[in-house]
């Protein structure tokens, strides 16, 4: 198993920046991919960015593009979502995932943590 912990969320101001943070523990060898996905009330979860633990860039859902950067610190079995000029849209509970294959679809991540509500005001 694989338990990912999130933490970095709260409110800011539209225009604001907010920094996600994801922890891997456990058997973290059989990951290669991770991810973060957001919901908002009364939607679909939604794809927001993904990067290989591996090696290489981020890629993003084009509503974040520009805005938002994904990283990782494989030292610290740790990804990064560094959001900047945050909208009121992009207020939801932001969920960190992690699987074995690359994938826009949440249904193609075995682990998820548990949440961080992400509110921008306006």
């Amino acid at each position: 198993q694989v338990q990912l912990v999130e933490s970095g969320g709260g409110l800011v101001q539209a225009g604001g920046s907010l920094r996600l943070s994801c922890a891997a523990s456990g058997r973290t060898f059989s990951i290669y991919v991770m991810g973060w996905f957001r919901q908002a009330p009364g939607k679909e979860r939604d794809f927001v960015a993904a990067i290989s633990l591996s090696g290489g860039g981020g890629y993003y859902a084009d509503s974040v593009k520009g805005r938002f950067t994904m990283s990782r610190d494989t030292t610290k079995n740790t990804v990064y979502l560094q959001m900047n000029s945050l909208k009121p849209e992009d207020t939801a509970v932001y969920y960190c995932a992690a699987g074995a294959l690359h994938s826009r679809s949440s249904s193609a991540y075995d682990y998820w943590g548990q949440g961080t509500q992400v509110t921008v005001s306006s």
